[in-house]
């Protein structure tokens, strides 16, 4: 025969007035379910006891999903908040070149990718000392050569890729874009009359951009730069 220690009657009444503190806390349900099960001995099937890690099991995912979700819903937060403070700056320039300048420096910094590309196709095969200026983030094109670089035909044309990269593109990223392992592309409808343009952002991280990825926010980012650059092409 065993002798157990009464519990105390300041606990007891503690343990009355609050039950949810037992009831709430897992640690305290799995050992009273164990104890009752070895009170009731190896011959019976707890039926409560089953049901009970089955609701756990389900209480467990349950948190789980939770836990994403509100993970899933901060991330989109802080990426709308990018893409917002990123289309301020992008309307602040009165001068195409620092409009350009601004593209490659401070929004990109906000948007949080190593290097931006705007390439624009045109017929003309001389380069002018305007383009000259602008520097790398302005590429001229043959056209066509966007679509051949998204690897798209014209009934098959998405407004955002995102992609991981292996051999750059020395046309788009020239010498310094080796360590590109990722990249958005956004797809730039100029206006009527005027050839496609195409937005790249590459990132040195190969999976900040990836195929499944919600590409909605960078969409709107394209829909105010086709309007920016529309407003500048006039």
């Amino acid at each position: 025969m065993t002798s157990q220690a009464p519990i105390s009657d300041e606990v007891r009444e503690q343990l009355i007035a609050q039950p949810e503190v037992i009831l709430e806390d897992h640690d305290m349900m799995r050992a009273l379910v164990a104890a009752n099960e070895r009170a009731m001995g190896t011959n019976i099937v707890d039926l409560r006891g089953i049901a009970m890690e089955r609701l756990e099991a389900r209480l467990d995912r349950l948190e789980d999903t939770h836990r994403s979700v509100i993970a899933a819903a901060y991330e989109n937060l802080a990426g709308m908040n990018l893409i917002h403070r990123a289309v301020l700056r992008m309307l602040d320039p009165a001068d195409f070149e620092v409009f350009m300048t601004d593209l490659g420096g401070e929004v990109a910094e906000i948007l949080r990718v190593d290097c931006v590309r705007l390439v624009l196709e045109t017929a003309v095969t001389e380069e002018n000392a305007a383009v000259k200026r602008l520097g790398n983030v302005l590429v001229v094109a043959e056209p066509g050569f966007i679509s051949a670089y998204l690897g798209q035909q014209a009934h098959t044309e998405r407004p955002v890729t995102l992609r991981q990269v292996q051999e750059q593109d020395g046309r788009i990223y020239g010498d310094s874009g080796y360590w590109v392992r990722s990249e958005a592309c956004i797809r730039l409808d100029l206006g009527a009359g005027r050839l496609p343009g195409l937005l790249v952002m590459g990132a040195e991280d190969p999976h900040q951009f990836k195929p499944g990825q919600g590409t909605d926010l960078l969409a709107f980012f394209g829909g105010v730069f086709e309007r920016a650059m529309r407003r500048w092409l006039s």
